[in-house]
Order: C-alpha cells, then sequence, then structure tokens
C-alpha cells in the first residue's frame, strides 16, 4: 500500500518549487487531489496511532465506539419503540417455510422482510438467527427477493435466516444515492448517511427475532454482500448481541479508496461520514474478539484489493491481542463483483462454524427459486410511511433557542465555538505551512487605480490557491482590506472588476479564489469530489472555509499589511462560508453577503451543522461585529437581529445597495 503512495505522489514531481511561477487550474487541481490522497494516507496510517496493546485499546474502545455511532446518526441511539410487527402471509416448500414481516424499526419506518424457517421450526427446538441485509438489487418486490437464496439455503440448514429490504429498493422505496446522484447535499450537513438506518433496521430485526420462541437469538449472525457486506460491518460494530459476522464484497480502507478514486463506484450507504477521521479497521476493531470473516473479490472495481488488504491486515494484531487469532478470517477469489457460489460457500460455512459448531461442507443443491411475487409483503404502501423521506428525520436538526440575556448568548456562543470545531472544523490542518509565495505584477487596467499583483500561495501541504491583489497608492501605511471570495459560478471573466472600482484607491483588496472554484471539474466531478471529502472528515466547502482563513494570515503574516479592518465579501454561499470565517477569527471586523441562503439546508454543505446549529445562529456569533447585505436578507435573519440587540451597540446589521456603500469607501478618501 506505501508504494501505491509513493507512486501517487511521484506523479506531481513538477509542484517542488510551486513558488516559480503561477500554476494552470489543471495543475492545481491535480495538486489538491494530491493533497486529499494525503489526507487519506494519513487517516489510514494512524488510525491505530497510540494503540499498541490489549489495554491501550480497551480505554480507547468506549471512545471509538461513541464516534462511530455518532458518524452513523445512532447516537444517542433512537428509542426502541414499538415494532408493531406483523405477519401478513407464509408458505411451506420441502425442508422451510417462509413468513412475510412487516415491522417499524422507528414509527412509521417500515422494513419489509422475509423469515426462513427450517421446516420443523419449533419452540422446543430454537434455532441460531441469521439477519441477512441484501445489497442494491431493484425490483418491486424489494432487494430480498433477488437474495432468496441465502435465506432458503440458512433455513434448509438449521438457522432462522431473516432477508431484509433496504430503504432503497424495498417493498416501500427510499433513496440511498442522495449525495451520489442526487445533489442532496443538506443530507452531509445533517452528517446523515443511509447506512445509519440500513444498520438500525438490521438491529431492530434482530430486537424483533428476541420475541421468537423458535429462534434462539443468543446465537446470532450477520452476513451480506456489497451495500450489505458494509452494512454487516457496522452493525457488527454497533450492536455486541451478533456473535459472527460474515462481510462479503463490502470491505475498504480511507486511503486507497481516495487515492484511487474509488468512491465514485460507490453508494452512499458505503461510507459514514468521517467526522472523526477513523477507517474500517478501527470499526472492524469493535467486532473483535467475535468471529470475522472478511471476503472479497480480487477484480472488484468497486471495493479493490488495495482497500480490502489493510483491512485484514490491520485488524490482525487486534484479534492476536485477544489471543482470538483463529477468529479472523479472509477469503477472496478471482471475480467481479458478483454473488457466485464460492463466496456463499465461505460466508456460511463460517456462520454455521461458529454458531452450530457444525463443519457440514456447502451445498445448496436443489435449491428453487420463487416467483419474486411470491415473497412480497404488502398489498399496498402505507399512506403514513416516511421511507422516502426519512433523511429529513432520521437525524433531528438543532432548533435555534431565543436567549433574553447577553450572559446567556455568550454562554451558548462558547458552547456553540466548541462544537463547531469538534464536529464541524475538525478537518482544518492542525499545522500552518509556510505560504510559499509566488507574486507577479498583473499588467491590467487596474494598475491605473492599484498596485497589481497576480498572487499565488499555499493554505495548505499541497494545496495551491490564486487570485490578485490590489495595493492603494495614496500613500498612508495603515488601510482596510476586503477579501473578495469567488465561487464556482462567479468565475467568467478574469478581468471583471467593476465591483472593486470604489474600493483599489483605498483598500488592499484580495481577490480570492479557493480551491475548487476554476477547477476542470464537470458537474459529475464535482459531485464525485463532494462524495469523496467527507471520507476524509470534512466538505469541500469546509475545505474551502480553510482558504479563507488562511488569506486572512496572507495578508496579516505573509504580506504584513497594517489593516484597519479586514471584511469578507462572499456571493451566495461564499457569503456564508464568510460567516463561518469571521465566528472563527475575530480579526475579521465585517462580512458582506449578496445574496445568502436561509438555511444551511440550502447550503453550502458543511458536515454536522444541522446537528449543532443554522445560519442565523452563526451570523450571531459575529456580534457586534457589521453584517451588510447587497440583497435583501432571508426571514431568518430576524433571529440574528435579536442576538445582536443583546449586545446594545445600534444596529450593525444593515443592508446597502453596493460594495462601495458596505464598505463606507468615503470614510477613507
Amino acid at each position: 500500500m506505501r508504494l501505491l503512495f509513493v507512486l501517487l505522489l511521484a506523479t506531481t514531481v513538477w509542484a517542488q518549487a510551486p513558488n516559480t511561477r503561477r500554476h494552470t487550474p489543471t495543475e492545481r487541481y491535480e495538486l489538491f487531489r494530491k493533497n486529499l490522497a494525503l489526507r487519506g494516507e494519513t487517516i489510514t496510517r494512524d488510525q491505530f496511532r497510540g494503540i499498541a496493546n490489549l489495554d491501550d485499546w480497551k480505554r480507547r474502545r468506549p471512545e471509538v465506539r461513541r464516534q462511530f455511532l455518532d458518524m452513523l446518526g445512532l447516537h444517542p441511539m433512537p428509542a426502541r419503540t414499538p415494532l408493531n410487527a406483523r405477519i401478513t402471509g407464509s408458505f411451506q416448500r420441502q425442508g422451510y417455510r417462509v413468513e412475510k414481516i412487516v415491522f417499524e424499526s422507528s414509527p412509521k419506518l417500515y422494513v419489509t422482510a422475509n423469515l426462513y424457517l427450517p421446516a420443523a421450526a419449533s419452540a422446543s427446538a430454537r434455532h441460531p438467527a441469521i439477519v441477512y441485509v441484501t445489497g442494491h438489487s431493484p425490483g418491486p418486490a424489494g432487494a430480498k427477493a433477488h437474495y432468496q437464496h441465502h435465506g432458503i439455503w440458512f433455513a434448509r440448514n438449521g438457522f432462522a435466516a431473516f432477508v431484509l429490504d433496504t430503504i432503497e429498493f424495498g417493498e416501500i422505496p427510499g433513496i440511498h444515492h442522495g449525495v451520489h446522484d442526487l445533489s442532496m447535499w443538506h443530507w452531509l450537513s445533517l452528517g446523515y448517511t443511509p447506512a445509519g438506518v440500513e444498520t438500525w433496521n438490521a438491529i431492530r430485526a434482530l430486537d424483533y427475532l428476541e420475541t421468537r420462541p423458535e429462534i434462539d437469538s443468543a446465537r446470532a449472525g450477520i452476513t451480506g454482500r456489497s451495500g450489505g457486506g458494509a452494512v454487516t460491518w457496522f452493525t457488527a460494530a454497533a450492536d455486541d448481541r451478533f456473535q459472527v459476522a460474515a462481510p462479503v464484497h463490502g470491505t475498504w480502507s480511507v486511503g486507497p479508496h481516495v487515492a484511487n478514486d474509488v468512491v465514485r463506484e460507490n453508494c452512499d450507504c458505503i461510507y459514514f461520514w468521517n467526522t472523526y477521521q477513523i477507517d474500517l479497521p478501527l470499526v472492524g476493531a469493535l467486532i473483535a474478539p467475535r468471529p470475522l470473516k472478511i471476503i472479497n473479490a480480487s477484480k472488484d472495481g468497486t471495493f479493490p484489493p488495495s482497500g480490502y488488504e489493510p483491512v485484514t491486515q490491520c485488524l490482525r494484531p487486534v484479534y492476536e491481542w485477544y489471543g482470538a487469532a483463529g477468529k479472523l478470517s479472509e477469503f477472496a477469489e478471482p471475480t467481479g463483483h458478483s454473488d457466485t457460489p464460492a463466496y456463499r460457500k465461505a460466508s456460511n460455512e463460517w456462520l454455521n462454524r461458529w454458531l452450530r459448531n457444525d463443519l457440514t461442507p456447502f451445498d445448496e443443491s436443489g435449491i428453487q427459486r420463487e416467483d419474486e411475487s411470491q415473497l412480497t409483503v404488502l398489498d399496498r404502501y402505507p399512506p403514513d410511511a416516511i421511507n422516502e423521506g426519512v433523511h429529513r428525520t432520521f437525524i433531528p436538526a438543532y432548533q435555534p433557542k431565543q436567549y433574553s440575556s447577553l450572559a446567556a448568548w455568550n454562554k451558548r456562543r462558547d458552547e456553540l465555538t466548541a462544537a463547531l470545531r469538534d464536529k464541524v472544523y475538525r478537518t482544518f490542518p492542525k499545522a500552518r505551512v509556510p505560504f510559499d509565495t509566488w507574486k507577479s505584477k498583473y499588467s491590467m487596467w487596474t494598475e491605473r487605480y492599484a498596485d497589481s499583483f497576480n498572487v499565488e500561495f499555499n493554505t495548505e501541504e499541497s494545496l495551491r490557491v490564486h487570485g490578485q491583489l490590489f495595493i492603494p497608492r495614496n500613500g498612508k501605511t495603515r488601510h482596510p482590506a476586503l477579501i473578495f471570495v469567488k465561487g464556482k459560478d462567479d468565475i467568467v471573466f478574469s478581468v471583471d472588476f467593476d465591483r472593486l472600482l470604489s474600493a483599489f484607491s483605498n483598500h488592499v483588496v484580495l481577490v480570492l479564489n479557493p480551491r475548487a472554484v476554476d477547477y476542470p471539474m464537470d458537474v459529475n466531478r464535482t459531485a464525485i469530489t463532494k462524495m469523496t471529502v467527507p471520507l476524509l472528515g470534512g466538505t469541500l466547502e469546509s475545505l474551502q472555509l480553510w482558504d479563507i482563513l488562511r488569506s486572512v494570515d496572507f495578508l496579516v503574516d505573509e504580506e504584513k499589511f497594517d489593516l484597519a479592518s479586514i471584511s469578507v465579501y462572499g456571493r451566495k454561499e461564499m457569503g456564508v462560508l464568510a460567516l463561518h470565517a469571521a465566528a472563527f477569527d475575530k480579526r475579521i471586523s465585517r462580512v458582506i453577503l449578496d445574496d445568502p441562503p436561509s438555511s444551511h439546508w440550502q447550503g453550502p454543505a458543511l458536515l454536522n451543522v444541522l446537528r449543532i446549529t443554522d445560519i442565523p445562529e452563526v451570523a450571531a456569533m459575529m456580534a457586534p461585529r457589521e453584517i451588510v447585505s447587497l440583497t435583501p436578507l432571508p426571514e431568518a435573519f430576524r433571529y440574528t437581529r435579536a442576538i445582536y440587540q443583546l449586545h446594545g451597540k445600534g444596529n450593525p446589521i444593515r443592508q446597502a445597495a453596493s460594495l462601495g456603500e458596505a464598505l463606507k469607501v468615503w470614510e477613507y478618501q
């Protein structure tokens, strides 16, 4: 794996002396990809840092478990409300019978499933339980119909197998690809992943099996392939009641998946959004020392060897610490991403061995598939089902509170600052790298107004941002500054500086292009990138926020301007990033908004932010510094005004018709 990263870094040797010239957008994009790969490599390399033995792991385990559950949206666990389970039909076949079952894992969140039982199942002969979590298989009868042969084998071999539909391809369909395909970026702001719901459904499935007298739920295992393989990992780590696990074709690690651009291949349900920057082997350590068999396909493009091999390598020492080396096993065949007998043999024999102490060789001869319609549970769509919209409610969004005193608000502001640092800004680099500035005269008409330069500088390792710097020629040594932040939709012609004309003669102006605003990325590549970054602990927008913060440092520490004030302008979502920057850095004295969204539900996407706060409250963290809007502020900003009033300093929130009016340029003539 190390060789892979060495080769990756070798592809960008041309960037060893970035201060010698300005990089093209394509070159800066390649540097950005290198930066993401470095971040991923660090996560994979350092996940067990500080954990060298079993005692270290036992001390760390509760924290890792809390973090893992939090990233799935399962901390705290949802209430175990009544399952309201119903058996809507059943039928008998030679050696087994099938029950059609629906239950509510949470109120009105319906799970359709088929329960396969040995023909002689009774309370006097209790059978071990298998929760089978299916992969992506579309069809009106649900994914369970496609995977029915798994349930049949288990029932014919002495198990009770509960084959679940997914929330995407169930009889009551929901959504899995909100980020991957549908631009539902609020999923990131909520920290929502469908993997959390699938894990919760599997946990509640075992709750149901515990109510069945013919089932020995103390001997429970879990398996599934593809998306079901990933959910097998997550569920076994989340719920210690599962005694054995066999994930098939759903194993990955952060570094290789980012470096090799594998995230593009996978559904949202494969990953947790990695707030705490951990990796799958650390999640696997939560399963240890329970028996775990990791089953893969060596020609699988969605879960390639570079991604799954480090997982087993990292987990072996953990199982050895427990004295349970024989309870960790792996299997791979040279096939693609397919459900073949070899993989069923590997998983089912493993489960049979550990749950039934049975070493009978795998044999699935004689299995007869049903017409899929025979396995349908419901005859109509429940009118109260929330499945399709569960992504809006599974993780509750924070509801801002009203504050009647400045002391109460200041307490909340301090708590909010800590929460944002912990769960939203955690991906910010720990160290600030040298700027390694490149600066060159900008021979453009702007020279008639101010000294003009093209600039480029580092904001973190292997990451260059660029822009234009304008310095007044008014003979003064102290100036106000304006950081004019461009967004992806603001890059049309590089010579468009009309809005800045009134500021050129009296403000130091930095026109900043944060990362990714002008890279050669189409809609598809942008979406893949925005899905990849959360695997590293943030969002593309939070990385751009860091660029804005470093641009303040650039003016103060690198250019060493004596600045009377610092204003930051951003249009639409960039204005919101400016508000977050000002909440983080009190050197920013004014934020100028232009058509901002009213909520992070619309953007920008910042990991977990809607669990903690929303835009109007973040804006209030600026108080009593000035907020100016070039357009009417959304109604939601009434909340911001109410907090500002607690400071008793007039009305620092105002509207202006132009950037010059917002900056009050006449005060600096």
